[in-house]
């Protein structure tokens, strides 16, 4: 009784890191990895949820699967964050147009293109920065020690085609 409630979280857990990490993949384009990943997820959920449908009369294989389920969510949630996959692009508007950030930024291996812009109490530097995803905690943090009063919006970029990224990409593929 014990080990099939145990069988049933971590089926239930697997299945369900498995999907996440799946979507993951899938909304980062990877169009060869998600599909041999849902492969392994899909027989991965049948497997377990045939274990919970032969045994409804048990209510705590029930919860086994429940707890398994949630569990697995918020796993899932943690590996799709230490992989950091894709880019992030970053516009940082600062109150200070003679700032040094920029300076600071390529320094450090960030792409940065600035412009000026008018804003509610004057002109502003706005800086455009697409990062790798991993890199993103790392570029908040020289932005923060640099100029912390500093507006920071980021999104996350579906395709992108030319400039300085693409030909740094290319460069590390051939090494």
């Amino acid at each position: 009784m014990v080990w099939t409630l145990i069988l049933i979280f971590v089926i239930s857990f697997i299945y369900i890191t498995l999907n996440t990490i799946r979507f993951m993949l899938t909304m980062k384009g990877f169009r060869n990895l998600a599909p041999i990943l849902s492969m392994v997820e899909i027989t991965v959920y049948v497997v377990g949820l045939a274990l919970v449908l032969n045994r409804l009369d048990n209510i705590l294989n029930i919860i086994a699967y429940a707890l398994g389920y949630g569990v697995g969510v918020r796993v899932g949630i943690w590996v799709e964050d230490k992989l950091a996959l894709g880019y992030i692009m970053a516009t940082v508007i600062l109150p200070n147009t003679d700032s040094e950030l920029p300076t600071v930024l390529r320094s450090s291996g960030f792409g940065v293109t600035q412009s000026s812009a008018q804003g509610l109490e004057g002109q502003r530097l706005v800086l455009d920065i697409l990062t790798p995803r991993n890199q993103e905690r790392r570029l908040y943090t020289i932005v923060n020690e640099k100029e912390p009063k500093a507006f920071i919006i980021t999104y996350e970029p579906k395709y992108i085609s030319g400039g300085f990224w693409v030909k740094r990409v290319r460069r590390r593929s051939r090494q």
